[in-house]
């Protein structure tokens, strides 16, 4: 009759968890050195977001914002941790070279999605060949730890089952039981006693004796030890959080943060206009005129943001030009630089989302970059290239029509911070982020959209991405609960680069009213707006719209984000008490 088990299944469980934590931990100690974009878990987290849907996307980014990739990684994370490696603790307890056989097949996983990635060498492996080294060690110390001093390569299922040993049984006869377990070792020579407190004299000179476990004989297994196992397995927990967090902590910002504290940003040769006074209508609870840095939405593809010396940064200008170019950071600070206020808008921006903010950008402008290169006619296309391989397509004529659109190195008055940038980012006004804003920019491929296609284009976005016109209601909250009497209501509006002429509220489906305008530097801006409400007891719903320079009046109709930006009116339900 096969016997179960002597280790419960919650041990085998930890066993494969806390080796599992371990070599997660070793990897991202590890990939501080050799890169933080090397880490297995962040390499998987990559390929997952490529291989993803693009609905599923979409999803993750309306559920979850600019948190997407933190649950992403933490969504690897528990899949690994609770899925995968409780499982190789139960094949390593059966026999330690199956639970190695595991690890093996978690770290060719990894391993590929580190190789995969652009410009990945062998030095990348690294980590995850130190993690798997790392997550068997632990997983052979601690089975130890957990059987005794039985021999773990072994396992304990492919043992034979428990024997109790024979002492001093008389031939001929059968001997009794012991009235007590047996403290030490059978001692008469056929004397049929044994030696020891609690040890019985059986009739006939005989008896049958427990040995201790530190006499068992060979294969048979020791019982298990719950104490060792539970101290083991939090030492070891211990160690993989602190080179998990360690390992953060050397692969953080601290060389490129130095970097650029030590740059000296020139001033602009053409300085943008003044703020009007009358830009910021200062109502609690109404986005400022500028986002500060800290507050400015984030959305990319990058799992781990790019580290960019800018000693080391280069911008490549080729394709379809006359002269492929290559320019150093010091060279585009060196270049006549533009001041300019320019909101920047997400295509995942649901209607009335918070996925937009209005910065004062500091750059050269991308047309006289690429003028020295010399477009090419037939030339429609910029292809744009991130330093963590990330692609987007920009119209050539959209860049060279006169509008500030920029190389830009300086947000709001300081040098671009590393989350939205560093060292060079683009920015160009009326154009979704997707086609327009590539951070960490290294290349530029001048092409035609029928020959190239940026990131976004084969999941099922549009190839090119003009802003909508869009108004959004920020004071009240949805679901507020007011007063009744006068109340105000607030928000902003954008439709870059044409501008706001007109911003309407109503309230439960009566006339459009006309809002008040706060002034505005420029159409490439967003715009505040506000209008006074008598409010009445009871819910009420409030509706916005926008209309621009151009006449155009943006669509109550609702469609989705996909594929070239949401349209319809914001509207949120208040109760007035």
């Amino acid at each position: 009759m096969q016997r179960k088990s002597v280790v419960p299944a919650w041990a085998r469980a930890l066993l494969g968890l806390v080796a599992g934590g371990v070599a997660l931990g070793i990897a991202q100690l590890v990939a501080a050195f050799v890169g933080p974009e090397t880490s297995p878990v962040l390499a998987v987290g990559d390929a997952t977001v490529d291989l993803t849907p693009a609905p599923v996307k979409e999803w993750a980014i309306r559920t979850f914002g600019e948190s997407d990739k933190a649950v992403l990684v933490g969504g690897v994370l528990v899949v690994v941790l609770f899925g995968v490696a409780p499982l190789i603790g139960m094949l390593a307890l059966r026999r330690l070279s199956y639970g190695f056989a595991g690890l093996a097949a978690f770290g060719v996983v990894g391993l590929l999605a580190v190789l995969t990635r652009p410009e990945a060498g062998v030095l990348d492996t690294l980590p995850t060949l130190a993690g798997v080294g790392a997550g068997a060690c632990a997983l052979a110390w601690l089975v130890r730890r957990a059987t005794g001093d039985g021999d773990p390569f072994h396992g304990i299922d492919a043992r034979p089952p428990l024997r109790p040993a024979k002492v001093g049984a008389p031939a001929g006869g059968e001997a009794g039981p012991a009235s007590g377990p047996a403290s030490g070792p059978a001692s008469g020579r056929g004397s049929g006693t044994a030696s020891g407190p609690g040890s019985g004299s059986a009739s006939g000179g005989g008896g049958v004796v427990e040995r201790p476990a530190v006499m068992w004989v060979a294969g048979e297994p020791p019982a298990f030890d719950r104490r060792r196992l539970l101290t083991g397995a939090a030492g070891g927990a211990v160690a993989a959080g602190a080179a998990y967090l360690l390992g953060q902590t050397l692969g953080g910002r601290q060389m490129v943060d130095t970097a650029r504290a030590g740059v000296a940003l020139p001033g602009p040769a053409t300085p943008a206009r003044p703020i009007p006074a009358g830009a910021d209508l200062r109502i609690g609870g109404l986005s400022p005129f500028i986002t500060p840095n800290k507050d400015f939405y984030r959305v990319d593809t990058a799992l781990v943001v790019p580290q960019v010396d800018p000693g080391d940064w280069t911008l490549r200008i080729h394709g379809m030009v006359d002269r492929p170019v290559e320019i150093t950071y010091a060279d585009l600070l060196k270049m006549p630089l533009t001041e300019a206020d320019v909101t920047l808008t997400c295509v995942s921006n649901e209607v009335g989302g918070p996925l937009a903010g209005n910065a004062r950008w500091l750059g050269v402008r991308m047309a006289e970059v690429l003028r020295q290169a010399g477009l090419q006619s037939g030339a429609d296309m910029l292809l744009s290239t991130s330093a963590d391989g990330f692609t987007c397509g920009t119209p050539v004529d959209v860049v060279m029509d006169g509008r500030d659109a920029l190389f830009a190195v300086a947000m709001n008055g300081e040098v671009l911070p590393v989350d939205h940038g560093f060292p060079v980012r683009q920015v160009v006004p009326g154009l979704y982020g997707y086609v327009s804003a590539t951070k960490w920019v290294v290349d530029i491929k001048v092409t035609r959209f029928d020959r190239d296609e940026a990131y976004w284009t084969p999941r099922g976005w549009s190839a090119k991405g003009p802003i909508k016109t869009q108004s959004r209601i920020d004071v009240p909250k949805p679901a507020d609960t007011l007063k009744p009497g006068r109340n105000t209501v607030a928000g902003v509006a954008w439709a870059q680069h044409t501008g706001v002429d007109a911003v309407e509220v109503r309230f439960d489906g009566g006339e459009w009213r006309q809002a008040k305008l706060a002034e505005v530097p420029g159409p490439d801006t967003w715009r505040q707006w506000s209008i006074d409400w008598d409010a009445r007891p009871g819910e009420h719903r409030i509706e916005v719209r926008a209309t621009d320079a151009s006449g155009y009046t943006q669509t109550g109709e609702l469609a989705p984000v996909a594929p070239d930006g949401a349209t319809g009116w914001h509207t949120i339900t208040v109760n007035v008490v």
